[in-house]
């Protein structure tokens, strides 16, 4: 009986199809509902699409269903269907069909309930970038950013879409979502990149304030800000750096070295920093820092105060300094 019913089915598709009587087909399947599902799955194999969308729908079986309409390029009743699916294999179908056919607001209602999935982000935004629709996905991330449901990966998602298509929405997004983003993920891509202003921010949020110095001088016509450089050389943890930051503003930015030594002045090594600016001929660049300093009595940073008052000839200075300080 259940073979017969399943043979009448197939007859009864093949008739309706070539008829287009819809009521006598849904009369049938009413009829012979126990051999509906595999008659289903033969009508689909054999592209039989319309009698397969009716049975799919009087089973109903919504994930077939919305592969049944995607066929028949009925993408809004496909969407309905993977709604009523709700799996991530059917919404996945819809969405790439819709992507594949350009229907991309139906593709991001699909989208939108993939990409809450973080094991699904990344098929999702591959799929768009082989194609070349980059302002569509960025566009599905953006929206993708206030469901309940998003995630750190689509807020890391779309600042690499951003560094990658649309580098002037990078910064805003970092100082936007400093929080909910993987960091390292996206310092390598701004490395990659090479947008060296936001991976200097990064590497502040991420507490690697020795890279941030490194890439501030490295990359200074983009990355540097006195202000900025100031407020990461005294938190880095090589000393090396605070003399390559001297060496940097000493070629770079002379009017402000004093400036800049005068935030790192608890940190330096006076000796080092006279015996430096020695070899380049430049003691009367730092003639303040090295006052200001002469209270630790040290006999590199006397002699030097001493060579620069001999020289302007400041002979009532010269006296106070060998008084007040007798090392050297």
């Amino acid at each position: 009986a259940y073979m017969l019913s399943y043979l009448l089915l197939l007859v009864c598709a093949h008739c309706c199809i070539i008829s287009g009587c819809n009521e006598s087909w849904s009369a049938c399947c009413r009829a012979l509902s126990l051999a509906c599902a595999p008659a289903a799955a033969r009508c689909f194999e054999e592209s039989m699409y319309e009698a397969a969308r009716l049975l799919f729908t009087h089973i109903p079986n919504w994930g077939r269903l919305a592969s049944t309409l995607v066929r028949l390029h009925r993408f809004q009743e496909a969407v309905d269907a993977a709604r009523k699916a709700n799996s991530s294999k059917t919404w996945k179908e819809v969405c790439f069909a819709c992507v594949e056919e350009g229907e991309f607001k139906l593709a991001q209602l699909c989208g939108l309930n993939i990409i809450v999935n973080a094991d699904d982000l990344d098929e999702v935004s591959e799929f768009y970038q082989r194609r070349g629709h980059f302002d569509q996905l960025m566009s599905l991330m953006e929206s993708g950013l206030g469901l309940e449901r998003a995630h750190m990966g689509i807020f890391t998602e779309l600042g690499i879409l951003y560094a990658k298509f649309k580098p002037d929405k990078l910064m805003e997004h970092l100082k936007l979502f400093g929080k909910r983003l993987n960091i390292p993920r996206l310092i390598r891509v701004c490395e990659e990149q090479g947008h060296w202003k936001e991976l200097v921010h990064l590497y502040i949020q991420y507490d690697e304030y020795d890279n941030a110095a490194h890439c501030m001088i490295a990359h200074s016509p983009v990355a540097w800000e006195h202000v900025t450089f100031k407020d990461v050389v005294i938190k880095v943890s090589n000393v090396d750096v605070y003399y390559k930051g001297i060496r940097f503003y000493l070629q770079e930015h002379p009017e402000l070295l004093a400036d800049v030594m005068k935030a790192m002045e608890v940190r330096l090594d006076h000796a080092r920093v006279v015996l430096m600016f020695r070899k380049d001929g430049a003691l009367p660049l730092i003639k303040d820092y090295l006052l200001n300093v002469q209270k630790t009595n040290i006999l590199e940073v006397n002699e030097a105060v001493n060579e620069l008052l001999i020289d302007e000839e400041d002979f009532e200075g010269l006296r106070s300094s060998i008084t007040t300080h007798d090392n050297f």
